[in-house]
């Protein structure tokens, strides 16, 4: 068993400057969790702490039951890719595949056979005999993804791998990546700025913010119910719109007030909201439970129902974005009120022209509701 435990872990620089702090994580036996956040938050650090290339302030780390936090990096059995492949340039791509074997001294017949089968995994067969110089930067970091997996280490770790390849590049090797991991059984955290690559990939996300864990959880989870503001705008294309409202209880039942104007509440507020019968709440709406109303929608008169003007269509192919402005404070878990915007997701033919009026369907059953003091999660429908 190879699983991961870092048990209050901190890291703080020489300078003072705190990069994580008390940081609880349990990665699985033979998981790959994806770290997600922005630049400078930490992630890169908790590798780098994990492979023992950067020390630990306070706290402990464990791979398979072992405490290695004061262990060197070459006895922890990690293997780690870097955002810029790290290649030996004047050595082929099969020697740099195989400088770690040689190192261990295995018996070549083993060499070969494991730099053979992880050649054809990653598509490298052709690519051996060349200098790095003559690749192209995908062709490169699958080298560097072979040279960490042929040693089958007990824990995989990757720092922003795809971050120079192109789109679809990045897609190809995304998906080999998880194929290799999950075909060799090892526990691997993948670390990414990119949200995409972190819900596709990831068994699990952590979302860290600032040094500090905000959520770990299934990519769906995440989506559907993230933990706190800040989570729910990063995770997300487009993210979750986040309104400064109100919820406002009387007798003719449970209201959202955004501004002017108001949505109807889907039943009877319960958990964390309820209580109170005028609350400052932050209400957050996904773009694809918002549609444009036609003039003859059921919907009318619902309570599901926000007027706006199309101030931006973006057209995506497949789909088109209407961002919508409303009458009521944006809430960013950073920057504080911003102006307030709803976006709709309409099939491309049916999206308005820039400047026209729209009325909006929400489907208030899915809304997420969060406390604008702390930024917590109250409520998420659906």
């Amino acid at each position: 068993m190879a699983d991961v435990l870092l048990d209050n872990v901190s890291r703080v620089h020489p300078d003072g400057t705190v990069a994580v702090a008390d940081l609880s994580l349990h990665v699985r036996h033979a998981e790959l969790l994806a770290i997600l956040g922005p630049s400078g938050c930490g992630k890169s650090t908790i590798l780098r702490m994990i492979a023992g290339i950067e020390p630990v302030t306070s706290g402990t780390i464990s791979i398979g039951g072992e405490d290695v936090t004061k262990v060197p990096p070459h006895l922890r059995d990690v293997a780690m890719v870097f955002e810029g492949n790290a290649l030996y340039p004047h050595l082929t791509a099969r020697a740099n595949m195989r400088f770690g074997l040689d190192i261990r001294r295995l018996p070549e017949a083993e060499i070969d056979q494991r730099i053979g089968a992880e050649s054809r995994v990653l598509g490298l067969g052709r690519l051996l005999d060349r200098l790095p110089k003559t690749l192209s930067a995908g062709q490169r970091q699958r080298v560097a993804v072979g040279r960490a997996t042929v040693r089958v280490p007990r824990v995989f770790l990757l720092d922003e791998p795809l971050t120079h390849l192109d789109a679809s590049e990045r897609v190809r090797l995304r998906s080999e990546l998880a194929q290799l991991q999950r075909g060799l059984g090892v526990t691997a955290i993948y670390v990414t700025h990119d949200q995409h690559q972190a819900m596709a990939a990831g068994d699990r996300v952590a979302v860290l913010r600032a040094g500090r864990l905000e959520q770990v959880a299934t990519p769906m989870t995440l989506y559907q119910q993230p933990a706190s503001m800040f989570v729910a705008g990063f995770v997300g294309d487009p993210a979750m719109s986040l309104l400064a409202g109100r919820l406002v209880t009387d007798a003719d039942g449970a209201w959202i007030v955004l501004g002017d104007q108001r949505l109807r509440f889907p039943g009877t507020p319960s958990g964390r909201l309820r209580g109170g019968r005028d609350r400052a709440v932050v209400v957050g709406i996904r773009a694809e439970h918002v549609a444009v109303a036609g003039p003859d929608s059921e919907l009318a008169a619902t309570g599901r129902r926000l007027r706006s003007t199309a101030a931006r269509v973006e057209s995506l192919g497949y789909r088109a974005l209407v961002h919508c402005p409303v009458d009521a404070p944006g809430a960013d878990a950073d920057a504080g009120p911003v102006p307030g915007y709803v976006v709709a997701t309409v099939p491309p033919e049916q999206r308005p022209a820039v400047g026209a009026p729209v009325e909006l369907e929400v489907d208030t059953g899915t809304l997420s509701f969060f406390d604008p003091a702390s930024g917590e999660a109250l409520w998420h429908g659906g």
